[in-house]
């Protein structure tokens, strides 16, 4: 097996190989612009590192490596869109670059590209390999349709909110995995597994950034701290802090996220001060180790050597060990 940055070094080694020279160029561009900007690139790495668990050849994995990665910047091009984005990974959103028809165009060219992928596997492995992207990508987008229902929504429950992650992020770390496990013909079982780990992973990791948001550390975390406060973001801190807090905390915390003050500073400190008195803070953590053990309990029943087991321990533990 590789390790992770080798891995790495192969996705990124096909995609600045990968330039798309064909008519209209309006159309074709924007796809080899957002391609290049690069990123972790952590979903086809997982696919590649998938095929390798269960002794298969990771090079015949690139191809559905490929098309995961191709349809995850399809949906970033889009989200970005809804979001109004100005920027994405530093640099200008397509729709920026370009312009909004642009950018919907491109995307849906990006999505038919990355089923194209497929085409380079044997009829019984396309079979699968489609029927599980199929079923992802329209989870993924159900996910980001209950994303934005509930920005308009004051009922949002737990339960609804972790489908919406589950189905927003987590299903394409699965399905990641499991289009690996695929190409590798390993056993039905070993392939339910490893996208059980990859989701349960995922929906712990998406859990994490909700936390990272609120009380993470800047120079570490990436992002600005306390953005989803700002943008008055029903995450799971909120949900939990309005399920555990007072009356009286829980008038706050609605008039909190129903403001959108010049500066910031007062608000987020004043909704982080009640999402550690009412217990939503240790919650969000406890649910983050709940999930992370629940992705390694699916390692003890895989078919698979020890030694392979601590390597999908390790990555887990890599992914997230991320500093507050």
């Amino acid at each position: 097996m590789l390790s992770l940055s080798e891995y790495q070094s192969v996705i990124s080694e096909e995609f600045s190989n990968l330039h798309i020279n064909k008519h209209p160029k309006n159309l074709y561009e924007p796809i080899d612009y957002i391609l290049s900007l690069g990123g972790k690139r952590i979903r086809p790495v997982l696919t590649l590192m998938a095929a390798d668990i269960f002794d298969g050849d990771y090079k015949k994995a690139i191809s559905a490596a490929k098309a995961v990665e191709v349809f995850h910047n399809f949906s970033l091009v889009h989200d970005d869109i809804m979001d109004d984005a100005p920027l994405r990974r530093g640099n200008e959103t397509v729709h920026e670059k370009w312009n909004i028809n642009t950018g919907i165009l491109s995307g849906d060219a990006m999505l038919i590209l990355a089923y194209q992928y497929f085409e380079d596997y044997e009829p019984i492995i396309f079979q699968k390999l489609a029927r599980l992207f199929s079923k992802t990508a329209l989870e993924v987008c159900e996910g980001q349709q209950y994303d934005v229902d509930f920005e308009t929504r004051d009922d949002v429950t737990i339960s609804e909110y972790l489908k919406m992650i589950e189905f927003k992020t987590a299903v394409l770390l699965g399905a990641a995995m499991k289009m690996g496990a695929i190409v590798a013909e390993t056993s039905e079982e070993n392939a339910d597994l490893i996208y059980n780990f990859g989701l349960n992973l995922g929906i712990a990791f998406q859990l994490q950034d909700d936390y990272l948001d609120a009380f993470g550390n800047p120079e570490t975390f990436g992002k600005q701290v306390g953005g989803d406060i700002i943008e008055n973001k029903k995450t799971y801190l909120y949900l939990k802090a309005m399920a555990f807090s007072s009356e009286e905390n829980k008038q706050q915390l609605l008039h909190l996220f129903s403001i959108q003050p010049n500066d910031n500073s007062d608000k987020i400190d004043s909704v982080k001060t009640i999402f550690n008195t009412s217990g939503a803070s240790k919650a969000t953590q406890d649910a983050i180790a709940n999930y992370t053990e629940i992705a390694f309990e699916t390692l003890e029943k895989m078919k698979i050597s020890e030694d392979k087991k601590m390597v999908l321990r390790l990555f887990g533990e890599k992914l997230m060990n991320r500093k507050v």
